[in-house]
């Protein structure tokens, strides 16, 4: 099971709801600007990408061996799938979204499911 932060935001069309997993994002580690922009956060894809430049910028003028270059990108790496969901979280919030609470789930739609069967108040009539 995993852990998930729920996110709500009240539309003109009817909730909507996020779900975030906790923990490491393997996709933010491996394609991180790509990733960004795949979940529409284009300041973010915009600051990852003058980083890596700046970082490698800085590489080249400090002469770094490959193996240095290597180990600094391996660390931005990481860094980008351990703060990912942070990262996705702070955004939402910047979206008029608001943090509910967590849940327990095997999935999205599993924790979904589970939620709002837990918070009758929160599902306002909505089904599974």
């Amino acid at each position: 099971m995993r852990l998930y932060s729920v996110h709500f935001r009240s539309e003109f069309g009817g909730p909507d709801f996020a779900l975030i997993k906790e923990g490491f994002c393997w996709p933010a580690f491996f394609l991180s600007i790509l990733w960004a922009l795949w979940h529409r956060m284009w300041l973010v894809a915009a600051g990852l990408f003058v980083l890596s430049a700046i970082v490698g910028s800085a590489g080249v003028a400090l002469g770094l061996d490959p193996l240095g270059e290597t180990a600094v990108s391996l660390a931005m790496a990481l860094m980008m799938g351990y703060f990912a969901n942070d990262i996705r979280r702070w955004a939402l919030d910047r979206r008029g979204y608001s943090h509910e609470g967590v849940v327990l789930g095997d999935n999205e739609d599993g924790a979904l499911e589970r939620y709002l069967a837990n918070s009758p108040v929160m599902s306002g009539g909505l089904r599974p």
